[in-house]
C-alpha cells in the first residue's frame, strides 16, 4: 500500500443498530475497492472484519476493526464498529480518530434504537454524516416510510443522493440525483443507463431541493441560483460538501451490502463530501512539562504528534496498537516521545491493519492510521509527539459501569491467573473495572451490561484459559447507632505471674462523622497513657457491628471513667475493656443497619416516562427532578443501591433497549425496619 497525503485521507466509521448490516458493508467497501478479491460472509466466519474467536461464535461485532481501502487515488479508512450500544468505549475511541461516518439502515426497519443513540454521539461531535438506506435487496422494504422515520427521527435536512430501482429482488440499480444519471448495478460497480421514467419527476424534484441547498453555502451561489444561472458541477460538489461538513445536508444513499449495489456512488461520496484530517482546525493539547496549551496544526509539515486509540492483545504476535498520527510524519526505526511518562521508545516496523491482517508500510503521514507491535508503553490514550516540540492530547473520557458482577473460577489452580488475565485484557479495553472488595471477598468486574462483560469473560477464556462463573455483586452495607447509651467494659485476666487488667467506663452516641474518640476522664481514674489503647480497641471492635458484621460507623465514644491496677494493666488489657464496653452497651444504643444510596440519572424517551418513574418508586427511590434535553428526558433520582445491582438488565426490557443511565455513590442511610431482619439472615448465613 501506497503513502498518502493528508488530504488524500478519509477515516471514516461505519455506524449503526446491532444487524444494520456493517461487517457485510464492510466487506463491500473492500470488495468493490477491490482491496479483497473475494466477500466473506458472517455466517461462514470469514468476513475480514469480524476476525476474533467472540465475534465469529456470536456472529456479531464486539471489537472495532481497521478496514482500509483505495478509491481514486485516496485511501479511505473504514472503522467497523459494533452496534451493541454496551461497547460503547469501543464507538468512543472510534469517534476520536474519525473525520466522517455512515450510518446503516436496515430498509426493512427503518431508523433503530441503536440508529438514534450512535446518531446522538456523532451530532455531539459534529461528525458529518451519509446515510446508508441498506439491504434494499431483502423482501417486506417499506422504502418510503424508512426515509420518513430518517426524517422524523434523525433530521429533516436528511435528503436522498441516490433513488433505488424497486426493492427485494427487483432492486437492480438508482438514479442519482446529483448526477441525474440511471445507474444499473454490477459486480464491482454500476454501468450508466437512463433513469426510468416513472422516477424522472422525483428525481427532477430531489435536485431541484438539493440545488437549493447548495446555493445556500455561500451569497454567490445563492445569487447566481436566484438569477436562474445553472451551476456548475464544480460548484454543486463544492456547496454539497460545505453542506455536509456543516451539518446542514445529510445525504441518503440506497444501497445492498450483499449485492455491492450503490457502494461505487457512496465511495464517490465518501471522497467528494467527507473532510480530510486537514480539514478540520488544529488539535489542542499542552506541553507535558509547562502544562501549557498547545496547538497542532494537522499537517505533514508540523512536529509529529498522533495518539493510541486501540489496543489488540494477540496471542501469536502479542500487543499490537493502533494510532492515528495527527501531525508530522512517523517512520519505522524511529524514536518518539511519550511526554506522561517523560520517556522516548523506538518504533520498529510499521504497519497498516485490515481486520487482522498485517501490511508493513515505511510511514505514516499526518491524518492516515497506523500500527506497531509489541510497544509496552503504548497504551490507549497515550499521546506520542517529537520530543523537541512535544505535546499531550486528551484522554477519551469513558462512561463508568453500570453493571457489576462478582467472579469466582471455576478451577481453583486458575485463582491467581484472574487477575493478571483480566489486567491484560484491560489493555484492550480500559471501559470495564476489576477490584476486589476487602469486606465481601468478591473479585468484581464491572462494565456497561451483561453482553460487556460476557465478551471479556469469553475473551478471558478462549485467551488465557480461565473460566469462571458469575454471582451476584453483594452490597457493602453499614451499621451505626440510633441512641445515646453507656456501658463498663471490664477485663481482668489472672492465671500466674503478671496477670491483665482494665476497667473502662464509656458513652456511647449517634453523630455525623465515621467515628469521634473523646474523653472527659477525671483524678487519673484511666491514665493517659492508656487513651490510645481505648480508642484502638473501640476502632477494631467497630471493624465489625454487632447485628450482621458490617462495619459501624456514625458513633461518638467518649472514656469518662475507669480503673487500674499499676502491675497488670497494660494496653492489650484496655483495648479488650473498650470492645466490652461497646458489646455490653449494644441494646442501649439501639443498632441498625445502614445502605448505599446512589444518584441515578435515567435518559429516555417521553413516552417511558411514566413507566420509569413508577418503576423508581418501587425501587425505593425519590424522584428529585426532571430535564428536557434533545428530545428526551433526564431523571435524576436517588436510590438504594441495593435495588439497582441489576438496573442496566431492567431498564433495557423497560425502554426496549433506548434507555441509559449513570450512577454514582452519595451516602448511607438507614434501612427500613421491615428490611433489616432480612438483611441480617442474608449475611449471617453467606
Amino acid at each position: 500500500m501506497k503513502e498518502y497525503k493528508t488530504n488524500e485521507i478519509r477515516n471514516v466509521a461505519i455506524l449503526g443498530h446491532l444487524g444494520s448490516g456493517k461487517t457485510s458493508f464492510g466487506e463491500s467497501v473492500l470488495f468493490v475497492s477491490k482491496a479483497i478479491e473475494k466477500k466473506g460472509e458472517v455466517e461462514r466466519k470469514t468476513t475480514v472484519g469480524d476476525y476474533s474467536l467472540e465475534s465469529q461464535n456470536r456472529m456479531t461485532t464486539l471489537s472495532s476493526s481497521l478496514l482500509p481501502g483505495e478509491w481514486k487515488n485516496n485511501k479511505i479508512n473504514f472503522i467497523d464498529t459494533p452496534g451493541s450500544e454496551e461497547m460503547i468505549g469501543e464507538l468512543e475511541n472510534v469517534l476520536s480518530v474519525v473525520e466522517g461516518a455512515i450510518v446503516l439502515i436496515d430498509a426493512t426497519k427503518g431508523v433503530e434504537v441503536g440508529t438514534e443513540r450512535v446518531w446522538e454521539e456523532l451530532r455531539k461531535r459534529q461528525i458529518p454524516i451519509i446515510i446508508v438506506m441498506n439491504k434494499l435487496d431483502k423482501e417486506n422494504i417499506k422504502y418510503d416510510q424508512a426515509i420518513d422515520s430518517v426524517k422524523s427521527k434523525l433530521s429533516s435536512k436528511a435528503f436522498e443522493f441516490t433513488i433505488p430501482y424497486g426493492t427485494d429482488v427487483h432492486f437492480t440499480g438508482f438514479a442519482d440525483v446529483v448526477l441525474k444519471k440511471g445507474f444499473q448495478a454490477t459486480d464491482h460497480n454500476s454501468v450508466e443507463g437512463a433513469i426510468p421514467s416513472a422516477l424522472v419527476s422525483k428525481v427532477e424534484e430531489q435536485y431541484d431541493i438539493l440545488m437549493e441547498k447548495v446555493a445556500e453555502t455561500s451569497e454567490e451561489l445563492l445569487e447566481k441560483y436566484f438569477s436562474g444561472e445553472p451551476l456548475t458541477a464544480e460548484e454543486i460538489r463544492f456547496g454539497l460538501h460545505q453542506g455536509v461538513l456543516a451539518g446542514d445536508i445529510f445525504p441518503i444513499v440506497a444501497a445492498s451490502g450483499i449485492k455491492n449495489i450503490g457502494v461505487s456512488s457512496l465511495l464517490d461520496m465518501i471522497i467528494d463530501y467527507l473532510p480530510a484530517p486537514d480539514a478540520l482546525p488544529a488539535k489542542l493539547g499542552f506541553d507535558p512539562k509547562s502544562k501549557e496549551e498547545v496547538k497542532r496544526e494537522i499537517s505533514v509539515n508540523a512536529p509529529l504528534s498522533g495518539m493510541v486509540f486501540k489496543t489488540i492483545i494477540d496471542p501469536f504476535v502479542g500487543t499490537v496498537t493502533l494510532f492515528k498520527v495527527s501531525s508530522g510524519v512517523i517512520r519505522s526505526g524511529q524514536e518518539v516521545y511519550i511526554g506522561e511518562i517523560d520517556t522516548t521508545v523506538k518504533i520498529s516496523q510499521l504497519f497498516v491493519m485490515r481486520g487482522k491482517n498485517q501490511i508493513n508500510v515505511d510511514a505514516v503521514w499526518a491524518g492516515d492510521i497506523g500500527a506497531v507491535s509489541k510497544v509496552t508503553e503504548f497504551l490507549n490514550g497515550v499521546t506520542f509527539s517529537d520530543k523537541k516540540e512535544p505535546i499531550v492530547y486528551p484522554k477519551v473520557e469513558h462512561s463508568s459501569p453500570t453493571i457489576y458482577v462478582a467472579i469466582v473460577p471455576k478451577n481453583k489452580q486458575d485463582e491467581d491467573k484472574i487477575s493478571t488475565s483480566l489486567q491484560r485484557l484491560r489493555l484492550e479495553d480500559d471501559t470495564f473495572e476489576i477490584k476486589r472488595n476487602p469486606e465481601t471477598s468478591q473479585l468484581l468486574i464491572g462494565g456497561q451490561g451483561m453482553t460487556h462483560i460476557g465478551y471479556i469473560l469469553e475473551r478471558m477464556k478462549n485467551m488465557f484459559k480461565v473460566d469462571v462463573d458469575i454471582t451476584d455483586q453483594k452490597v457493602v452495607y453499614r451499621e451505626t447507632i440510633r441512641s445515646k447509651g453507656e456501658a463498663q467494659g471490664r477485663h481482668k485476666k489472672q492465671s500466674g505471674g503478671a496477670g491483665q487488667f482494665g476497667d473502662v467506663w464509656i458513652r456511647f452516641e449517634p453523630c455525623k462523622e465515621d467515628f469521634i474518640f473523646a474523653e472527659e476522664v477525671v483524678g487519673g481514674s484511666v491514665p493517659k497513657n492508656f487513651f490510645p489503647a481505648v480508642e484502638k480497641g473501640l476502632m477494631e471492635t467497630l471493624e465489625h457491628g454487632p447485628l450482621a458484621g458490617f462495619p459501624v460507623i456514625g458513633v461518638k465514644a467518649t472514656l469518662y471513667y475507669g480503673s487500674y491496677h499499676p502491675v497488670d494493666s497494660n494496653e492489650i488489657s484496655f483495648k479488650l475493656a473498650a470492645g466490652l464496653a461497646f458489646k455490653n452497651a449494644v441494646e442501649k444504643i439501639r443498632p441498625t443497619i445502614l445502605e448505599p444510596i446512589c444518584q441515578v440519572n435515567v435518559v429516555v424517551k417521553d413516552e417511558f416516562v411514566g413507566d420509569i418513574m413508577g418503576d423508581m418508586t418501587k425501587r425505593r427511590g425519590r424522584v428529585l427532578g426532571m430535564e428536557q434535553r434533545n428530545g428526551v428526558q433526564e431523571i435524576i433520582a436517588e436510590v438504594p443501591e441495593a435495588e439497582i445491582t441489576k438496573y442496566t438488565v431492567d431498564l433495557k426490557a423497560m425502554t426496549q433497549a433506548s434507555g441509559r443511565f449513570s450512577r454514582k455513590f452519595l451516602r448511607y442511610e438507614e434501612v427500613p425496619e421491615m428490611l433489616v431482619k432480612k438483611i441480617i439472615e442474608e449475611y449471617k448465613k453467606n
